[in-house]
């Protein structure tokens, strides 16, 4: 070779080199570095450790709530304040997104299970309470912590009163479940709480704006609230019944998919939510007409299996997500607290234990104006002939004190005040939005507090529901049934039927004539709660050893475990349906 002559490659391999070259510089330049694809990994894993030990502090909260009888929201707050102060996996609650996942399915079951004849019956009372009340507690609320804290400015003040004024479903269902409340009270205390937020979080927008803007006007405000509501109401109940007709439509011509219907109900709420918000309409008022209208309309059929399933799905998804709202309420607190020291300087404040008395302060005049308008409100509708007359006044006073204390604040309230600006026009942070924040949290602890002590007490001063009535009118409906279904199964026996089949109607129509016979008038109901009692005893006993018998001589026999699955679960329904 001769030196200082370089070896170049011809002009074609050069042009495929370049190319090749230049392909792969192409390919790496669209790659994401790989860090960022590690880092994405471990944004990825740590979401599921989120959500898994979120899930697992539900689960563990059943247990120490049973052990320690606190109650359940409280245990659960406390679980996802230690979760958040050991440093393990938290979150921060993002309102948009809380929203979006946690209260549509909820309270569209609310509405769902709610009697419509309750919510037809106490319509002008729930409304009273969902519309007269927030409005009242705004006005009453903004001017009281304006003058108790006179460092947040006044559109500020009605903006956090706003916030904290809407009752929780999820708390006050939460409630319901350790205390014994009279039906028809439970029912216009939980309509209050479906109903009372579209109002609440106007109002809060109008004060938002306010503060931003130094601006109010009353015509938009009113005008701004129909139409939130009128659109949520009506995307509600058209969606949810456009729905139902497709699905039993589907279902009666090409049969009945139990899974995919079950779908259907969970899909619902989100999409009728999205879909009001999209035309700036009330999603919560959407997904609560959703579920009213899913229980009144009986356009939608479901198999008797399907209803079972269905119900085990929502009790579920119930579950996890009440649990986990409360988990995730309580994961927000360490951040808070820690955060206090600044918010009590930039509030004036001597010191940042000072915020927990003015909470607590606020608690107690939220139940005074929540106590003062329900009274009033009952001495009005009593005066008017709307209630009977004649009951005693210390009824009035334990019904009013139940309603009052019943009146809890929780994720409603705190993903509301979460919502408040950082910053308004030209980058100003949003004044005493930190104070706002930490009083709005207080609030939600006291009132959980305050209702779980004294809400019980009270209970307990209130007249018990007349059962007996209640009972007759049961009785009276099972033996109507019960006739119907005996009357269907003779009428299609031939009058010269075969001995066979007349052997196989009498097994039929035997549990029909005993149940007749239990049920028969004039029987003195405390001898008959015994034979109840005495009956539910041995059919447990004899369920249990069946199912016993089942899974040993299945066993032993080498039965197929589907089939054993199958009986075993025959029993279980059969152990359900008699009360075990």
């Amino acid at each position: 070779m001769v030196r200082g002559i370089e070896a170049r490659p011809a002009p074609c391999v050069r042009h495929q080199t370049d190319a090749r070259r230049s392909r792969v510089a192409h390919w790496l330049r669209a790659q994401p570095p790989l860090r960022s694809e590690h880092d994405a990994r471990s944004a990825d894993m740590e979401v599921t450790g989120i959500v898994l030990m979120s899930l697992l502090a539900v689960v563990l909260s059943g247990f120490l709530a049973r052990v320690s009888r606190l109650p359940l929201p409280l245990v659960q707050m406390a679980l996802g304040a230690a979760v958040a102060a050991l440093g393990l996996s938290s979150v921060t609650l993002e309102p948009e997104l809380f929203f979006l996942l946690f209260l549509p399915p909820l309270l569209f079951l609310d509405g769902w299970r709610i009697p419509n004849q309750a919510l037809r019956r106490d319509a002008s009372t729930i409304l009273r309470l969902a519309l007269g009340l927030v409005l009242f507690t705004v006005l009453g609320m903004g001017l009281f912590i304006h003058w108790l804290l006179p460092a947040m400015p006044l559109a500020v003040a009605f903006a956090l009163a706003a916030a904290i004024s809407p009752t929780d479903p999820v708390s006050m269902s939460a409630l319901a479940a350790r205390s014994p409340f009279p039906p028809r009270l439970l029912h216009v205390l939980q309509g209050e709480a479906l109903l009372n937020d579209a109002s609440s979080l106007v109002c809060m927008r109008y004060a938002v704006a306010a503060a931003l803007t130094g601006a109010f006007s009353l015509p938009d405000a009113v005008l701004s609230f129909v139409w939130s509501a009128g659109v949520g109401l009506a995307v509600g109940f058209g969606v949810t019944w456009v729905v139902a007709r497709l699905v039993t439509w589907a279902s009666g011509r090409w049969g009945e998919d139990g899974g995919a219907q079950i779908l259907v109900t969970v899909l619902l709420p989100f999409g009728v939510y999205l879909l009001a918000e999209r035309f700036h309409g009330s999603g919560i008022l959407a997904a609560v007409a959703a579920g009213v209208t899913m229980s009144s309309t009986e356009a939608w059929s479901w198999r008797p299996g399907t209803r079972l399933h269905r119900t085990a799905v929502w009790d579920l998804l119930q579950f996890a997500a009440i649990g986990s709202i409360f988990v995730l309420l309580g994961q927000q607190l360490p951040a808070l607290v820690q955060a206090a020291p600044q918010t009590a300087q930039a509030a004036a404040l001597p010191s940042a234990w000072w915020l927990v008395p003015y909470a607590a302060i606020i608690t107690l005049a939220l139940a005074v104006l929540r106590t003062a308008w329900v009274w009033v409100s009952l001495k009005v509708r009593r005066r008017s002939g709307h209630l009977a007359a004649g009951a005693p006044a210390r009824t009035d006073a334990a019904r009013v004190k139940v309603v009052a204390l019943a009146g809890v604040r929780g994720a409603v309230t705190m993903a509301a005040v979460l919502t408040l600006p950082l910053a308004g026009a030209g980058g100003v942070p949003f004044p005493a939005r930190d104070l706002a924040i930490l009083l709005a949290a207080g609030v939600i602890v006291f009132s959980l507090l305050l209702a779980s002590v004294a809400l019980p007490r009270a209970l307990r001063q209130l007249p018990q529901p007349d059962e007996a009535t209640e009972r007759r009118s049961e009785d009276t409906v099972r033996r109507a049934a019960a006739a119907a279904a005996i009357a269907a199964v003779r009428a299609a026996l031939p009058s010269t039927s075969p001995v066979a089949t007349a052997a196989i109607a009498e097994r039929i129509l035997a549990p029909y004539l005993h149940r007749i016979g239990h049920l028969a008038e004039g029987r003195a109901p405390a001898p008959r709660a015994a034979r109840e009692a005495i009956e539910i005893r041995l059919r447990m006993l004899a369920l249990r050893a069946e199912r016993e018998a089942l899974l040993r001589e299945g066993l032993e026999h080498g039965l197929e475990e589907t089939t054993l699955r199958r009986l075993l679960h025959e029993v279980d329904l059969l152990e359900t349906r008699h009360g075990g």
